[in-house]
């Protein structure tokens, strides 16, 4: 018996499969069941084009038998075999697939497709096993064949007495290694896992023989060993049944046995599409985000089948980063894999599926958001603020997409509301949607900016998070509407009589002028208040950088040092300005003191830090004595 030698250029491919192509040994047990149920699949289509055969599917099954003692695996389908020139063609030259050429030559349909599209799937076995044996009869064959080979040296294939149409494979695991445990792919826990992880919706059942501790019988507390038979698979997926056969119940089951997280999903996404492009999927909005969802730890992505088999645990194209936070699967028949199943090539079924997705879980969220407001409510104050990133990212390529998702606390409302609703209550000679930034919304409606706005009714958006600002400036305007913050130099308002008083005199300049001298470049500018009621001074920012904005960048590690344009408004209505006045001329020392207060003041009331708090507090000291 002749030792042959691969086809292929063996050494190099071979080492290859076993180092190079697949990113986790346990995948090798994916490949043989794909495989074997192949191998059955191809059966059942024989019987359904051979009238001389029947297929009566509880015959069917693949079996997985752990020998710790003999140290193999063996895994055993009930398919339709192998003849001698096929062992020679799919496992004889690496890289070819029997499953492809029987898909090339039979249009599969009926829902029994065929997985294995690449040779090399049987080689993963490779990396566990330092000798593998083939044992198979085909159904096209009154003999049956052996295969052996230890790797890349060769093969050889000899006759043997086989009743049984179908294969075993018979795996002799390797030795343990200093970084490699191989004894676990002899243990049951292990091979359940696997199975449960990447094959649980294959569609025939795969067993083993499982040994459980059970009670003895007759006794109250003497337990025994007993091995039972166990399906090791569901092999029907929640996803191919009908969504009327299903309940709330039966998909949040299957949220926490696929632990896509320790809560309870919001909503559920079914999807079933057979058009150009084939899928199931079934996605989940979470209730609460993850502990690591807004640091770099935390991964995006859905689970990825490719006709019931696990090709990817998180498929980042699938999802936008924007929903990331969207749990689930997809299960398709028309993806184009690469060599190790692993990966995808970046064609155009997977963009249409991610196009699809997008769309579907933008409709769920307007859905939840007009029908169960505070289910939304929730939803957006655990992620709410990766929309907003959304809309800023990518320079607010998305901003179309995502502005009927956003929410902000109303000054008026006292609750969370969208842009929609604001704009519908805008008075008529509301020119802005207005907003205000700060630390939390206690903090904002203590700002002295807000008083004018207030004064005239008009609603005010609260923005506490550190992108708000930062997304508006992107998203511009709403329905035509443009955003104003309530500290920008122009706020729209028409002046009225009282305001009209206010218009600062030739005295009043000269004074801000002075002002101004003393503070010198900490300011743009000094002057007399359009927005101020009862307060005596406040900060405003003229141009593009507000100065909640300026707080956000400056705490950023990167050492940039961005200043607003900042203005102080001094409030002449207010007894503070009499005392400047009084000061103007007379002693221009306290001039200088009480500007340089009212500067600090201003700061403080921003939560923006004193520059030198050693002399505020030296100043604070000369008022008192």
């Amino acid at each position: 018996m002749a030792k042959r030698k691969f086809k292929a250029e063996s050494q190099k491919l071979l080492d290859m499969v076993i180092n190079s192509i697949y990113s986790q040994r346990e995948v090798f047990l994916r490949e043989l069941i794909s495989n074997a149920s192949d191998a059955i699949d191809k059966i059942y289509y024989k019987a359904l084009t051979d009238d001389s055969l029947t297929f009566d599917q509880s015959n069917y099954y693949i079996k997985l038998i752990p020998n710790k003692d003999k140290r193999t695996l063996t895994v055993v389908d009930t398919g339709i075999g192998m003849t001698k020139e096929e062992l020679e063609n799919n496992l004889g030259v690496i890289a070819k697939s029997g499953s492809h050429t029987f898909k090339s030559e039979n249009e599969i349909k009926d829902g029994h497709d065929i997985i294995g599209q690449f040779g090399v799937g049987f080689y993963a076995a490779f990396m566990v096993a330092d000798k593998v044996t083939v044992l198979t009869k085909s159904i096209d064959s009154e003999e049956g064949y052996k295969w052996v080979s230890q790797g890349s040296d060769g093969y050889t294939i000899t006759p043997i007495d086989r009743k049984e149409v179908g294969t075993e494979i018979i795996l002799e695991i390797k030795e343990n290694e200093e970084e490699d445990n191989y004894d676990a792919f002899l243990e049951e826990s292990t091979l359940k896992q696997i199975v449960k992880k990447y094959s649980d919706f294959i569609r025939y059942p795969i067993k083993m023989d499982v040994t459980e501790s059970k009670l003895k019988e007759g006794t109250e507390n003497e337990y025994e060993d007993i091995i039972e038979e166990q399906i090791l698979n569901t092999m029907v997926p929640i996803w191919k049944k009908n969504k009327s056969e299903l309940t709330d119940e039966d998909y949040k089951n299957f949220y926490q046995e696929k632990r896509y997280g320790f809560d309870q999903p919001l909503r559920h996404i079914h999807i079933n599409v057979d058009g150009t492009v084939r899928y199931n999927a079934i996605l989940f909005i979470p209730e609460q985000a993850p502990f690591n969802y807004y640091s770099r730890e935390f991964e995006k992505g859905l689970e990825l089948y490719s006709n019931g088999v696990l090709i990817m645990e998180k498929c980042a194209d699938l999802l936008p980063d924007y929903f990331s936070f969207v749990k689930g699967m997809v299960d398709s028949e028309d993806l184009s894999l690469n060599i190790s199943r692993e990966m995808l090539q970046h064609d155009r079924q997977l963009k249409i599926i991610a196009k699809n997705i997008q769309k579907k879980i933008k409709q769920q969220l307007l859905s939840l958001l007009r029908d169960e407001r505070e289910k939304y409510e929730t939803f957006f104050k655990a992620f709410g603020q990766q929309i907003k990133f959304g809309v800023y990212s990518d320079f607010g390529q998305h901003k179309e997409e995502l502005q009927d998702l956003l929410l902000f606390y109303s000054s008026k409302e006292k609750k969370l509301v969208t842009l929609e609703e604001y704009v519908a209550r805008m008075p008529e000679d509301q020119k802005y949607i207005y907003y205000a930034s700060g630390d939390s919304n206690e903090r904002i409606e203590k700002l002295p900016q807000t008083e004018i706005v207030a004064d005239k009714g008009y609603e005010i958006l609260y923005f506490t998070d550190e992108i708000d600002e930062f997304a508006i400036k992107m998203l511009m305007q709403y329905q035509d509407k443009e955003f104003r913050s309530v500290s920008s130099g122009d706020l729209g308002i028409e002046a009225d009589e009282k305001e009209e008083e206010q218009e600062e005199t030739e005295s009043h300049k000269e004074l801000f002028k002075e002002m101004k001298e003393v503070l010198g470049d900490k300011v743009k500018d000094v002057r007399a208040s359009k927005r101020l009621k009862s307060h005596p001074v406040v900060l405003a920012a003229d141009g593009e950088i507000s100065l909640e904005m300026e707080k956000i960048i400056n705490s950023m590690p990167d050492d940039q040092q961005i200043k607003a344009d900042k203005v102080l408004e001094i409030n002449v209505d207010h007894s503070i300005f009499k005392a400047l006045e009084a000061a103007q001329g007379n002693d221009q020392d306290k001039l200088a003191l009480y500007t340089n207060l009212l500067y600090n003041q201003a700061l403080l009331i921003e939560g923006l830090p004193i520059e030198d708090p050693v002399a505020f507090t030296n100043d604070m000291s000369k008022i008192m004595v």
